[in-house]
């Protein structure tokens, strides 16, 4: 192998060190790069390309569903983030404040917004007059800053970061519900079907649900690495962010009453989760869903050959792209089939076609599979329902491999050694009663940094780890009190 190949090539491994790993694939697959400031990242064109698929995907989900989007300002004056004080308590040693304007001193501090309730409620009741006002859905894409991140994983943990966040204000808690299960749906969905990664939904337990909520709704994402990653969150905020900022309306019987809100968001710690669950030693590995380039097409020549191996590949590419597929021809004069081949590997592009002399002669195709190179020969005709077919199988062999991960990780657990050692051993999520007193999972964080990352949801048929027997004992597996509740105890990003 050549040096200019071993420095395209990845150098760590994903089972020893993930971390470096991971950090590796991020810049050699062209994705992001560390900004001057600590805690910030550069996110290249090919990793804002994600999170574009990602936001095509919702926005349009979105707006199917009664959501308009807007843009509210970067700045909260500090007055409007205090009139909700769990908000303020729940991210004071996150927040950023701007103190100076120009040469000027302001008058009152402004916080770059960790999240934008307190800057979106008192819109929401000015616009709120009656009930056929109601519901109101708004969505805002956008970036926050929370100041507490230290050590920078690029799009898991950044002092800034991508995100969306929907704001909704209801005539009433039901109304309210259904838009917290709605988009919880929606993130299940993005997910599943597009990001080939299958999730858990729960709640987060009381003492780490949304500052100001009712409850907090969760789709968790398992990782190869035994961690969970919070896929997106929903959450009911009843009527306490509604009373805080004066969110009422005339109903029906010109009675004023106070609405019900919720908030929800996704941000990029999903691309995050898309790197970490499916790439490999080689580099990067998309789905087809998301990919930039879906398909590649690789000439392979010699001098005398060359014509007629360009003519067709141009051929085939471009029946790709009037089909509409996301499709590359790379006939870069300066660079061999081996050396594109590496380089679309590490850049995750899940399909490879490879045109040589002997496919012009029989009219066929070499097709070459990213995630496990499995190459297949088809014949010409018929190409683009080929390649579509071969992207589904792609997707597929993407998500039952993520999917075998998680139905293998989820484990019972009944006493305090059993929790650690299992999670110490294995990773992945361990099932136990739980008292609900926070001092039990303190109990296990302190030994282990394991965590509840969720509890499972029983209303709206909420999706749990079915294929797992229920605990059989009503004590908790922490401190042996009276359980009436399952926790979900994991290692978290």
């Amino acid at each position: 192998m050549s040096d200019e190949s071993q420095e395209l090539g990845i150098t760590e491994s994903k089972s020893h060190k993930p971390g470096e790993w991971y950090a590796e694939v991020v810049q050699k697959a062209d994705l992001a790069d560390y900004a001057p400031m600590g805690g910030f990242i550069v996110t290249k064109p090919r990793g804002y390309a994600l999170w574009e698929g990602i936001q095509d995907a919702l926005d349009g989900w979105f707006k199917e569903t009664g959501v308009d989007n807007v843009y509210f300002p970067l700045f909260i004056p500090e007055s409007f983030l205090e009139r909700e004080k769990d908000i303020v308590e729940g991210f004071d040693p996150e927040v950023a404040w701007v103190t100076q304007g120009g040469h000027d001193e302001l008058e009152e501090r402004l916080a770059v917004r960790p999240t934008s309730e307190s800057i979106i409620a008192p819109f929401m009741a000015d616009w709120t007059r009656s009930h056929r006002d109601l519901p109101l859905r708004l969505n805002q894409w956008c970036s926050v800053v929370r100041w507490e991140a230290t050590e920078t994983k690029p799009f898991f943990r950044t002092k800034e970061f991508m995100w969306q966040e929907g704001h909704t204000a209801h005539a009433s808690d039901e109304g309210a519900w259904e838009e917290v299960w709605t988009r919880l749906d929606q993130y299940e969905r993005v997910y599943e079907d597009v990001l080939a990664i299958p999730v858990l939904r729960g709640k987060k337990p009381e003492h780490d649900k949304f500052p100001g909520a009712d409850t907090t709704t969760t789709v968790e994402a398992l990782m190869p690495d035994g961690k969970s990653v919070q896929g997106a969150t929903s959450h009911n905020l009843g009527q306490s962010f509604a009373e805080a900022f004066d969110i009422t309306f005339v109903d029906e019987d010109e009675v004023e009453q106070t609405a019900y809100t919720t908030s929800w968001g996704l941000s990029w710690r999903a691309i995050g989760a898309l790197i970490m669950t499916h790439s490999d030693d080689q580099g990067l590995v998309l789905p087809p869903t998301i990919a930039p380039t879906q398909a590649v097409v690789v000439p392979i020549w010699q001098e005398d050959t060359k014509e007629d191996v360009l003519e067709y590949s141009r051929e085939i590419a471009d029946d790709l792209e009037a089909a509409g597929f996301r499709v590359e021809l790379d006939d870069r004069d300066e660079r061999n089939p081996g050396f594109k081949f590496n380089e679309h590997e590490l850049n995750g592009v899940p399909l490879r076609l490879e045109i040589g002399p002997h496919e012009v002669d029989d009219e066929e195709v070499t097709l070459v599979h990213r995630p496990d190179n499995e190459d297949t020969v088809e014949g010409r005709e018929g190409i683009v329902e080929v390649v579509d077919d071969h992207l589904e199988e792609i997707y597929d062999k993407l998500y039952e491999a993520a999917e075998e991960n998680l139905r293998e990780n989820v484990r019972e657990a009944h006493s305090p050694e059993e929790i650690l050692g299992t999670i110490g051993k294995h990773g992945g999520y361990v099932k136990t009663p739980w008292c609900g007193d926070e001092a039990c999972e303190e109990a296990i964080k302190e030994k282990i940094a394991a965590e509840i990352v969720m509890q499972p949801l029983t209303d709206e048929g909420g999706k749990t780890a079915g294929d797992v027997l229920e605990p059989e004992t009503e004590e908790c597996g922490v401190c042996g009190g009276s359980a009436d509740e399952i926790a979900y105890f994991a290692k978290s990003y």
